[in-house]
């Protein structure tokens, strides 16, 4: 299949350079970028006033959990976690589980997500709803044994069972990462198998590190050592190592990061929800550690737009810094585009000839994207997910002028309204 996007203005290459031009997609490719394409296509997309940018990669989340969206809110994140999430996912079944992770593909796709890293339980069930809606998924078991030993070994083969589900769908699209919860939740033999088995059979590990203040005083008082410590201790850091929220680093915690070349997964919206705190941007930026974006799950953010996440971002880190000139909008999108893409190891995130045709196609027919006067800028300070007009992932359209093709809306929210009045 071939689509030729025409006539919009194209975030191109790794410089960010917006040019008017044209963008060939031939298979799951972009094919070529130039202005006045002739050749012809299978689908002609005109995109006079729109942008065409690369989509955005949301390099944390737990998507099923939009069923809880509103639940609970206003709360610290250990009260709102042991008296009201938890309690509620114990109900959850596998059809619930994969009603919500529907939901969640929708939302994304609606607001130009291509690929997303998910943390959840029953991610074979998110896998076939992945696969239904068109997206690139990340999907990974989130483990925790809470140092019991039986339970160490039911977590583990659990994990591999979801694996080896998730393996048999056979697709590029969805893929398998470790993802233990995180070290105060699992135990350090927990930790030393998820480092090995990551390592045997190739894949990713993605884990919840020093969030809040009094995580990070749990893991001192056992150990007498930070989470990053504990784990540098165990040989577990690595680059195929994503952390989320790294708020509370300290300057030797950024330094072992970077050693080890870890990604980190920033997720402001849901970090200012829950009062956890501000992650120290600037100095894990300074050190070359690459940081992605993400908007954590619906129900502590309260959805999954990345564009409303990378103003969140700039903004956050400018009043905190009181400087203006801390994350600037260009930072900001890399975070949300490639940054995210290079911790996935995917070829995508940029606009550039031999990269996966993953695109967003964004509407600036509207007051407040006009005039325009920078592109990028527009996106990350005055553009949402509703501007969103087509989403692109691998050469094929999932949404194509607001109408998504792959999903049927409505049976989708239908679906996820009966499965959440039936947890209540």
């Amino acid at each position: 299949m071939s689509i030729l996007i025409k006539n919009g203005h194209v975030i191109y290459g790794d410089g960010l350079e917006v040019v008017r031009a044209d963008v060939l997609i031939e298979g799951d490719r972009i094919a070529k970028v130039a202005k006045g394409i002739t050749e012809g296509a299978d689908t002609v997309i005109d995109a006079t006033g729109r942008v065409v940018s690369p989509g955005f990669v949301n390099l944390h989340t737990h998507s099923p959990m939009g069923l809880f969206r509103g639940l609970a809110d206003d709360l610290p994140l250990m009260e709102w976690l042991e008296k009201h999430i938890w309690p509620r996912e114990a109900k959850l079944t596998r059809k619930d589980i994969k009603a919500g992770a529907y939901l969640g593909a929708l939302e994304m796709i609606k607001g130009g997500t291509t690929t997303f890293l998910d943390m959840y339980f029953h991610m074979d069930a998110v896998a076939e709803a992945v696969l239904d809606a068109g997206l690139r998924g990340y999907l990974g078991y989130g483990m925790i044994d809470l140092g019991d030993p039986e339970k160490t070994e039911k977590e583990v083969r659990e994990a591999l069972r979801e694996m080896g589900a998730i393996e048999r769908l056979n697709s590029d699209r969805v893929q398998f990462v470790f993802a233990p919860h995180a070290p105060y939740t699992c135990s350090l033999a927990l930790l030393e198998r998820v480092r090995e088995l990551a390592s045997e059979h190739g894949k990713l590990i993605t884990i919840h590190v020093s969030e809040t203040m009094s995580e990070v005083g749990r893991i001192v008082e056992r150990y007498g050592k930070s989470p990053v410590e504990l784990l540098d201790g165990i040989d577990f850091w690595g680059r195929d190592v994503i952390i989320a929220h790294g708020v509370w680093l300290d300057s030797r915690d950024v330094q072992i990061l970077a050693r080890h070349g870890v990604s980190v997964a920033h997720n402001p919206g849901s970090n200012m929800k829950l009062a956890s705190g501000v992650m120290p941007l600037g100095k894990l930026l300074n050190v070359g550690i690459n940081v992605g974006l993400g908007t954590d799950g619906a129900a502590s953010n309260n959805n999954l737009d990345m564009l409303e996440e990378m103003k969140l971002a700039a903004l956050l880190h400018k009043v905190n810094n009181l400087d203006p000139t801390v994350a600037d909008a260009e930072t900001v999108f890399r975070m949300a585009t490639v940054n995210g893409a290079k911790a996935l190891r995917l070829r995508a995130g940029v606009i550039k000839e031999g990269y996966l045709a993953d695109l967003a196609i964004i509407d600036f027919n509207s007051p407040h994207l006009r005039p325009v006067n920078n592109v990028v800028s527009h996106l990350v300070y005055s553009a949402n997910g509703n501007d969103v007009e087509s989403t692109i992932v691998g050469g094929e359209i999932l949404m194509l002028d607001r109408e998504v093709l792959t999903l049927d809306e409505e049976k989708v929210i239908s679906g996820a309204e009966k499965t959440a009045e039936s947890l209540s």
